[in-house]
């Protein structure tokens, strides 16, 4: 969704810009343009969600096409979720320390 916001309108993060800190989101509209513009250590690095849903994607096209009964498990979500909590707490603690994880992505050249 920030995605589509931001492309459409332009507009920043309301969460960042209420509260400061980074939601489980902030990154992943940078991340997936990494990605798509080959990228894709960048691309974990702002958001690692991005990376391991295209991977997980890939993974579940091969496995469909070996069995076409093949169905994720919950496995996969619990992953997704402890990945997206940990993204957003390593991005705010440090912000909180004085080290903006995604201004500094932004300034790297790799």
């Amino acid at each position: 969704m920030s995605f589509l916001i931001y492309f459409l309108f332009k507009l920043p993060c309301p969460f960042h810009a209420l509260t400061g800190l980074y939601c489980p989101g902030c990154g992943g509209t940078r991340a997936v343009i990494a990605l798509l513009t080959g990228h894709p250590i960048k691309s974990f690095l702002y958001h690692p969600l991005v990376l391991y849903v295209a991977l997980l994607l890939v993974y579940i096209a091969i496995r469909k096409l070996i069995n076409k009964n093949y169905h994720l498990s919950g496995l996969w979500l619990k992953v997704a979720i402890v990945i997206i909590i940990v993204n957003m707490i390593v991005k705010n603690v440090a912000l909180l320390m004085g080290y903006d994880i995604l201004i500094a992505l932004g300034n790297s050249h790799f």
